[in-house]
């Protein structure tokens, strides 16, 4: 597990993220709380910005030192002084880098489509699967001429490349300009994360449960008929069909075949329909039930064409007549924050109106407790160079040891949860400084 030196605080803590959504505010709030200097904030789209006109990353340092002091914005003397310190002596500059979340805006969703195109130069290095991610390409040029639809699921494939391409331009770049910084989510490992196939086989490798995968012989989907083939061959008549870099369950697939009449079940929160003579698919916000098998086919034909992860539907446990399954927050090698997440139907997010419930209100058996930490702690130790993420982790309806469905490298917005009396931000902060921060801002009823 990386050990990050930043005793002290005094070092840069800089955060490339989308300035001002709800992960950005909660970990600088958690930073004053803990009487810490502001993060360095430098957004995504200024990232994108210079990565298209070709500048370096210490041109754009720069600027955004340039800018805080002009602005006399809140901190930026604190920013200005920083960067100066760190851009003046890059031998002796070690700050801390934070890759957040690059979700909530469609201007960056688009600019990382358009650097994943096939006509843009980019660095594939990161790219953990590059023959299994293609899907439907389009242009630069036509990347950048999308119009935002609300749900809309615009070339994943696309963007994932293009989120490969910027973790390698940021992790190459920060390496010449602070050979001594440190990530607390190495941007490597952070996209093996994001990428559902190469996870699962990276921890099944490890000796970590994982739910078992169904794959054609030449390692990927082409259409709906293949996953029919490999069904029959297998015996699972029940899957889970996921787009291999979806999250907040976009692009996931609850399916099911009747063995004996070959009837379709599909659970999902894909929605679609023909506007202006094309097919489209959205993210409907909520659970959708299809039993048309056109329909059904048509969702499967384009999650094959942009890259799936099939694995089979294994029964979680239930509790209050629910199945559930666990967010476990680990952070430092360490479980410390979970949330339980209740389900009548087999998805169980908790933006689907599902029913939350924290670890210790659930009465489970601290030998269930403790299995779920140690098979968390056990999955995120595969991940050496990185520091916290948030694991999904499934109890099986039969026994057993857990299973490890997914290692989300930016989990750790959980609402309402603490862990000795810290909200997850606020936690992370703390054991960055070794427990040195000063806490004289920590309140009772906080």
């Amino acid at each position: 597990m990386v050990r990050i030196p930043d005793s002290s605080g005094s070092e840069p803590f800089i955060l490339f993220g989308n300035p001002g959504n709800r992960r950005t505010t909660g970990l600088q709030a958690a930073r004053s709380k803990l009487k810490l200097p502001p993060a360095v904030e430098v957004s995504y789209r200024d990232v994108l910005r210079a990565i298209r006109e070709n500048r370096s990353l210490g041109e754009l340092m720069a600027q955004i030192a340039a800018q805080a002091t002009s602005d006399h914005v809140h901190g930026s003397v604190y920013v200005q002084q920083s960067l100066v310190r760190v851009l003046a002596g890059h031998a002796g500059s070690s700050p801390l880098l934070r890759l957040d979340a690059p979700g909530e805006s469609f201007e960056v969703e688009r600019e990382l489509i358009a650097l994943g195109a096939p006509d843009a130069e980019g660095d594939d290095s990161l790219l953990p699967c590059s023959e299994w991610t293609q899907g439907k390409r389009i242009s630069a040029a036509e990347a950048r001429c999308l119009q935002e639809q609300h749900g809309r699921i615009w070339h994943p494939a696309q963007w994932f490349r293009g989120y490969c391409r910027l973790l390698a331009w940021l992790r190459n770049e920060a390496t010449l300009l602070w050979p001594l910084a440190h990530w607390m989510n190495d941007p490597a490992e952070v996209a093996v994360m994001f990428d559902k196939r190469r996870c699962s086989v990276v921890l099944s490798k490890a000796g970590i449960k994982v739910p078992p995968v169904l794959l054609p012989s030449d390692g990927a989907f082409c259409d709906p008929a293949d996953l029919h083939t490999i069904m029959k061959v297998s015996g699972f008549h029940r899957v889970f069909v996921k787009i291999f870099c979806g999250s907040g369950a976009s692009g996931v697939m609850a399916y099911q075949i009747h063995p004996q009449t070959q009837a379709e079940l599909a659970v999902t929160t894909i929605g679609t329909e023909i506007v202006q003579g094309q097919r489209v698919y959205y993210n409907a916000g909520r659970l959708r039930r299809y039993t048309d098998k056109q329909d059904i086919h048509a969702i499967l034909g384009w999650l094959c064409m942009e890259g799936v992860h099939v694995e089979r539907w294994i029964p979680k446990a239930t509790l209050n007549r629910r199945v559930y399954d666990v967010r476990q927050l680990v952070c430092g090698g360490e479980a410390c924050h979970a949330v339980l997440r209740l389900s009548r139907s087999p998805i169980t997010n908790l933006h689907l109106r599902n029913e939350r419930l924290l670890l210790e209100e659930a009465g489970l058996s601290p030998g269930t407790v403790e299995s779920i930490q140690l098979t968390a702690e056990a999955a995120m130790s595969v991940f050496p160079a990185s520091s916290v993420a948030g694991l999904d982790v499934l109890v099986p309806a039969h026994g057993g040891h857990p299973y490890i469905l997914d290692v989300n490298p930016f989990g750790d917005l959980l609402y309402r949860v603490k862990h000795q009396g810290w909200n997850p931000y606020e936690w992370e902060m703390l054991q960055l400084t070794n427990g040195n921060a000063v806490l004289k801002g920590k309140t009772d009823d906080d």
